[in-house]
């Protein structure tokens, strides 16, 4: 069984309250838009990272984190992006790798909007994190944890934090 804490568009933003809520995690999951790379950096020190990288994300990010990042934990298939979309609505990139690879999980970020949806169509979770930072047209900072056990995806949590 692992902890996973998933977070997207932190913008440069990896403070206390946010440090608080993934502190107990195995491993942190970032749909993009991290700001920098000395940020993925810290974040990486704190526990083991996996990531993406976001539109606003610059060369150095984009040659270290791929715009997509398959992978498998425990025995549950995982695709991340960040501009990936939600069920019925995703973007074609994310559908033609949706339908090669046909993940149990989905993550994707980029719209500032908190999202865990069920995809009957893809039999697949879908879950978009929401933004974990201060910038952006969202009033409350989010993320999402949960643990991952076998194929089996449970007591999901989610965040809330009020944006300075």
């Amino acid at each position: 069984m692992k902890r996973i804490g998933v977070i997207s568009d932190t913008h440069g933003t990896f403070d206390e309250p946010l440090r608080k809520f993934l502190g107990n995690v195995d491993e942190i999951w970032h749909a993009g838009d991290i700001g920098s790379l000395e940020l993925a950096d810290e974040i990486a020190a704190f526990k083991p990272l996996k990531a993406v990288y976001g539109n606003i994300d610059g060369g150095i990010i984009r040659r270290v984190y791929g715009e997509f990042a398959a992978f498998e934990c425990e025995r549950t298939s995982v695709l991340m992006t960040h501009i990936g979309g939600y069920p019925r609505h995703y973007q074609p990139k994310a559908v033609a790798r949706i339908q090669a690879m046909r993940p149990k999980l989905f993550i994707a970020g980029h719209s500032h909007i908190l999202k865990i949806i069920y995809d009957p169509v893809y039999n697949l979770l879908h879950i978009n994190p929401g933004a974990a930072g201060e910038y952006g047209a969202h009033k409350l900072r989010t993320a999402v944890r949960f643990e991952i056990d076998s194929e089996e995806i449970r007591n999901m949590e989610i965040w809330e934090f009020p944006r300075r």
